[in-house]
Parts: structure tokens; C-alpha cells; sequence
């Protein structure tokens, strides 16, 4: 059973929001086979114009899923996010299962279930898979965040890719949907 860990900012978590997510989250289980200690954490905020927003985080043993919403309707916001999720699973297990079936094609993939459509197709046909259309290889600089974030600026990119000068490591500054800046260290 996915055991969601629900969180309200901004809102009182009432017992028909609770019971609404805990209904929907529970509906991804039919993807795995066993799930005995896994966590939902779900964040829900509201802000000043009424609108809300709805982040559910699942991280279990090889794959974290995530996905966010922002809705008007907390209920549709909370259903739009287990579409997302159910799509992320499927891409998942589509290449997981396309990587087993090159190594071995007898080999079955455990940690999902055979879920089949409701147009008895299996989830995994529906979904693209993932082409890399282009690699680049480029030497990265000693800098610290804020020479990046300029590098970043004058490439016009939403990324980019440093040796933070600090810590010694390979870290990543981007640019957030709210127009401000973010750094991702490396261990």
C-alpha cells in the first residue's frame, strides 16, 4: 500500500482532500508489484489569487517519480498529477523492458506488473520511445554560480553546466518557471 504523507500550506488538509488523494495515489499500485513501505509525499499550496498547487513525490527503491500541478481545482489538480505520474511509469517501464528484452529476451521485469488497457492493449505500446537526436562534449570551466548563470544568460539557455569553483564538483544552474535561478551540486 502507497502511504501518502500529506502536507497543506496556506490550507487546512480537510478529511475529503485526504481521502480524495489517498484514493487516487492508491490507483498506482496496480503498476508494481511490491510496494510494502513506500511514501507519497504530497505538498499542496495555495496562494493569494486562489489558485492552488499540487506536488506528489513517490521515491522508491531504482525510480523516483514526481510530477506538480497548478489548478484552480485541487481535485483536478490532483488528477492531472496521477496522469502524469501513470505516464511516467509507463516510459519507464517501456525502456527498462526494451533494455531487458536486448539482453534477454526470456527475462521478465519484476518490479512492474502487466497492466493491460481498456483496449487490451499494454501500456508500454502506447508511449514513443526516447531518441537522442545529438550529443555535444565541451570542457568545463572552474566557476563559481554566478559566472555560470551569466554563461548561461549569454547562450540563451534554460541550463548550464560548471565546475563550481568552491566545491571542486560538477554542478548545474538553471533558470525556474518563476524566472529565478537555481544550482544543482553533485556529490
Amino acid at each position: 500500500m502507497i502511504r501518502c504523507e500529506i502536507r497543506g500550506e496556506n490550507i487546512e488538509v480537510t478529511d475529503a482532500i485526504r481521502s480524495h488523494i489517498e484514493e487516487k495515489v492508491g490507483k498506482l499500485e496496480r503498476y508494481f508489484n511490491d510496494v510494502p513501505n513506500t511514501h507519497a509525499h504530497v505538498n499542496i499550496k495555495t496562494y493569494n489569487n486562489s489558485q492552488g498547487k499540487v506536488e506528489i513525490t513517490i521515491p522508491m527503491k531504482g525510480l523516483t517519480l514526481r510530477a506538480e500541478e497548478r489548478h484552480d481545482d485541487l481535485y483536478a489538480a490532483v488528477d492531472l498529477i496521477v496522469d502524469k505520474l501513470e505516464r511516467q511509469i509507463r516510459k519507464h517501464k517501456t525502456k527498462i523492458n526494451r533494455k531487458f528484452r536486448e539482453k534477454d529476451p526470456e527475462t521478465e521485469l519484476e518490479l512492474f506488473r502487466a497492466v493491460e488497457n481498456d483496449n487490451g492493449d499494454s501500456p508500454e505500446q502506447s508511449d514513443d520511445g526516447i531518441e537522442i537526436v545529438r550529443t555535444k562534449e565541451f570542457t568545463l570551466k572552474p566557476m563559481d554560480s554566478e559566472e555560470a548563470v551569466l554563461q548561461m544568460n549569454m547562450l540563451g539557455h534554460d541550463f548550464f553546466v560548471f565546475n563550481d569553483r568552491e566545491t571542486e564538483g560538477t554542478s548545474i544552474v538553471y533558470r525556474r518557471r518563476d524566472g529565478k535561478y537555481a544550482v544543482i551540486e553533485t556529490n
